[in-house]
This record gives structure tokens, C-alpha cells and sequence, in this order.
């Protein structure tokens, strides 16, 4: 055989086995539900924080819920984006809101990155991927299945304000712009942060 053709059969089979791991994705991908619109109700849970307390969505009607799935505890951007929410709780608290983060790492793996970055907030652990999947969320990296990097914010009453998708964390203002919603949405533009 010659060169030429050695070469094309391996990227012909390269082609195939690409094309067989994209449908496999892409199956994995079909078994979240779909994502919740804005003016929905909001899917509700309970999951074990990383005090091992469980929480659930519920206790938080009467407060604005900023939502937030993330892909792994303790990687860079996670916890670039970990900490803009953590800068910015005391303007969180004072708009009458919580910031929940979820991702499909543990309990003990979200205590071990609260104390690591000094976080204060609420870290949530889906192992099971069951609400990473009713909130739309579910991704893959390599051979990972993760959270997607998406926001919800959530309204006193219980709906779907807005949604985020792929976010981009390492641009500071992903949180301002979340803090400048809910003060737009709570209909106090002014409140909304500089």
C-alpha cells in the first residue's frame, strides 16, 4: 500500500469515529428536558449544599434566585466566576436575592472549593444530573458529562425572568449584568449597581 492511501484510510476512519462520538454527544444531549423560558415556572428541587443541608427552591419564594450552573469545582473559570458572585453578595443580599451555584460535583468537593476560595454562598451538588437536566444544562467535555455554563434568574414569585446561556465568566461583568436585571426587573434602575 502506498503512503497516499495508508493516510487516506486513517483519516477516513478518523472521520468515522468523529462522526460516531459527535451522535453519541449529541444523543447524551437529547436526554436533558428542555430549557425553562423566561415566564415559566422555574423546575423545583432539592439538593444537598456543601454543608450537606438540603435546600430547596422553594424556600426561596419571596427572593430573586440567581441560578447558576457551572461545569466543575475548582477549575479556573469556575472559579473566576465563583468569585465575581462572591464579590458581589452584599449587593445581592441587598436586592433581596441568593446566588445558588450547581454543578454535578459533591457535596465534599463543593466543601472542599468553599474553603479553598473563601465562598460564602450556597454551592449545590447534582450528582445525579437530575436538575442539571430539567434546567436544559446538560453538557459534555471530552469524555465528562458536566454543566453547561448557564444563569437563571428566578423572581419572588417563583418564575423564570431571564436565562443566560453559555456564559462567558472571564469577563467581569457577567454578575453586574445580573445585578443590573434583577434592579431593572424589581423596577429600581437606579439600585442597579456602577
Amino acid at each position: 500500500m502506498s503512503k497516499g492511501v495508508v493516510i487516506a484510510i486513517l483519516l477516513v476512519a478518523a472521520l468515522a469515529v468523529g462522526g460516531f462520538i459527535a451522535v453519541r454527544m449529541y444523543a447524551a444531549d437529547r436526554s436533558n428536558s428542555p430549557m425553562p423560558r423566561v415566564g415559566q415556572i422555574a423546575p423545583a428541587f432539592t439538593l444537598l449544599n456543601q454543608e450537606n443541608q438540603p435546600l430547596s427552591l422553594q424556600q426561596y419564594l419571596g427572593k430573586w434566585v440567581v441560578l447558576y450552573f457551572y461545569p466543575k469545582d475548582m477549575t479556573s473559570v469556575c472559579t473566576i466566576e465563583a468569585h465575581n458572585f462572591e464579590r458581589d453578595l452584599a449587593k445581592y443580599q441587598a436586592m433581596n436575592a441568593v446566588v445558588l451555584g450547581v454543578s454535578v460535583d459533591t457535596v465534599a468537593s463543593h466543601r472542599k472549593f468553599c474553603t479553598k476560595d473563601s465562598l460564602t454562598f450556597n454551592l449545590l451538588a447534582d450528582p445525579s444530573m437530575n436538575v442539571v437536566r430539567q434546567y436544559g444544562s446538560l453538557g459534555h467535555f471530552g469524555p465528562w458529562t458536566i454543566a453547561n455554563r448557564n444563569t437563571f434568574l428566578i423572581d419572588p414569585k417563583g418564575r423564570i425572568a431571564k436565562v443566560w446561556t453559555n456564559v462567558s465568566p472571564s469577563i467581569r461583568i457577567h454578575s453586574e449584568t445580573v445585578l443590573a436585571t434583577i434592579a431593572e426587573l424589581a423596577g429600581n434602575p437606579k439600585a442597579s449597581p456602577e
